[in-house]
């Protein structure tokens, strides 16, 4: 897996001050995509121990919230491989850290069920995951006044809720946005 940067404190991409990696390669191509540099799986530089260190270490700081996981696309099936031995180092070491992550795949009809996303750790990975924000990019339903998300299409699923309640629970961090 490649990856396109490292942002180690960024503040635009879930809640509080976050550790933000942005994978390569993407199949979606939304048209008007914010990354589209990372659509290609070759796109910026190897992600080596060396790299998982440094977020990890990156996370260890007292004013880092968490995790973000963007792209490219962290659910393709070649980068879920490699996320998903990150996001376990991470909740071992930071088990108090949330996880965002940012897919384009919808997560009830294409990461649960059945699709090309799906893969042997698809489930572990989204085990791991505090805060998924899902569904493409849509030029049409373009917002900038959205928080975490770019089109009114896209959602900010709560994933622990979801999987207790067994329906889908919106993040309530955005009960105070007009939706």
């Amino acid at each position: 897996m490649n990856y396109a940067t490292i942002k180690p404190l960024d503040v635009a991409n879930g809640e509080g001050i976050r550790v933000s990696l942005f994978v390569s390669g993407c199949t979606h191509h939304c048209p008007e995509c914010f990354n589209s540099e990372a659509w290609d799986f070759n796109y910026g530089e190897p992600y080596t121990d060396v790299v998982e260190e440094k977020v990890l270490t990156l996370l260890g700081k007292s004013m880092v919230q968490g995790l973000s996981l963007l792209g490219g696309e962290p659910f393709e099936p070649c980068n879920q491989r490699v996320l998903v031995k990150l996001l376990r180092r991470a909740r071992e070491l930071y088990p108090e850290k949330t996880v965002w992550c940012y897919t384009g795949y919808v997560y009830d009809k294409e990461l649960k069920q059945p699709s090309r996303a799906r893969c042997e750790v698809t489930d572990e990975m989204l085990s791991m995951i505090d805060v998924l924000v899902d569904g493409r990019f849509e030029k049409d339903r373009k917002n900038l006044n959205l928080r975490f998300r770019g089109s009114t299409n896209q959602r900010v699923l709560d994933l622990k809720a979801t999987e207790k309640a067994g329906e889908i629970v919106l993040w309530q961090g955005l009960s105070e946005e007009k939706l």
